[in-house]
């Protein structure tokens, strides 16, 4: 299973962007899909889920502003994101819980794509 992210850039503060994560190989279905981040010098932190259902959670640093989607027919997982700030800035990764013939519910994770906010 292989995760491909997309849709990083630059853009200035008050913009939006629109992140993709999608999934291929030897998938079943896929439970959870989130996105995190990991700014330069800091932790990686979750930003938001979204479960098979539909459910959704945000990080308090994102809520109104960021929202999460998926695609179960593409394998693929959104993020919008409008009103950036420079404190959005930094690596945003996909991370996936898939479920594969004969084997236990296992996470996924994309590469990675650069989101830079200018002020």
């Amino acid at each position: 299973v292989q995760l491909q992210a997309s849709g990083g850039g630059l853009v200035q503060a008050g913009g939006s962007l629109r992140l993709s994560c999608a999934a291929s190989g030897s998938i079943l279905s896929i439970n959870d899909m989130g996105w995190y981040r990991q700014a330069p010098g800091k932790q990686r932190e979750l930003v938001a889920t979204i479960s098979s259902g539909g459910s959704t959670t945000y990080a308090d640093s994102v809520k109104g502003r960021f929202t999460i989607s998926r695609s179960n027919s593409r394998n693929t997982v959104y993020l919008q994101m409008n009103s950036l700030k420079p404190e959005d800035t930094a690596v945003y990764y996909c991370k996936m819980q898939v479920n594969r013939w004969y084997v236990a519910p296992s996470d996924y994770w994309g590469q990675g794509t650069l989101v830079t906010v200018s002020s």
